[in-house]
């Protein structure tokens, strides 16, 4: 790879959508970022291009330290960018639920079909690489497009979905056991393992989840 990406060739990158990766340019920029290895181009009609790891990682290199932060929306979303809500964000605007609703049941289906593209037997019953490096928001966007609510900023009702220090596996909080079982019901329907734990010192109980492999 010859050089850094033109700046043109840099906001087709950071442009990319946020879930599937899909990105939009001219033939030349396309051509351009093929040859870096950082698209790719989808063997089925209509040939869309994708973002390839090394494409994701320079897209995510702007949220690295020292980088300029974007200013989060007040949906809970980075600059206006759709983000699962994991628990904790403001609630949303008056008005706004049902945008939010399309929003939310849009990523999931990109998504969906983001495993059916990087598997060759085009199976979604499993989280593809991308849930697998964003496992937080994986976990949260399952929950919110099955109809879950997260809590928020000041707790109670509603899930809460956080990193651990397993590699591969996120705890998921709710304080009505009845919900926190529909949310591991519901990470299971969408490619999870999930299962009841009780923290030592608090006694509160949660979910730990991680991607099913086969």
């Amino acid at each position: 790879m010859a050089g850094p990406p033109s700046a043109a060739q840099r906001r087709v990158v950071d442009a990319a959508d946020p879930v599937t990766g899909r990105v939009r340019g001219t033939p030349a920029q396309l051509a351009a970022l093929l040859r870096r290895g950082l698209v790719f181009r989808h063997p089925r009609p209509p040939h869309d291009h994708f973002l390839t790891p090394a494409g994701h990682r320079l897209r995510e290199s702007a949220d690295a330290p020292g980088a300029p932060a974007p200013e989060p929306a007040k949906d809970g979303s980075a600059g206006g960018v759709f983000a699962a809500r994991v628990g904790g964000e403001e609630p949303l605007p008056e008005g706004a639920a049902a945008a939010r609703l399309r929003e939310v049941r849009g990523a999931w289906q990109g998504l969906l079909e983001l495993r059916r593209m990087t598997r060759a037997d085009g199976a979604v019953d499993r989280p593809c690489d991308w849930e697998r490096s964003h496992l937080v928001r994986a976990a949260a966007l399952a929950l919110e497009a099955a109809g879950h609510t997260p809590a928020g900023p000041g707790g109670g009702a509603g899930y809460r979905v956080r990193a651990t220090p397993q590699p591969e596996a996120v705890a998921v909080y709710e304080e009505d056991p009845a919900a926190l079982a529909a949310c591991a019901a519901t990470l299971a329907g969408a490619g999870w393992q999930a299962g009841e734990h009780t923290e030592p010192r608090t006694r509160a109980r949660y979910l730990l989840a991680s991607p099913r492999r086969a």
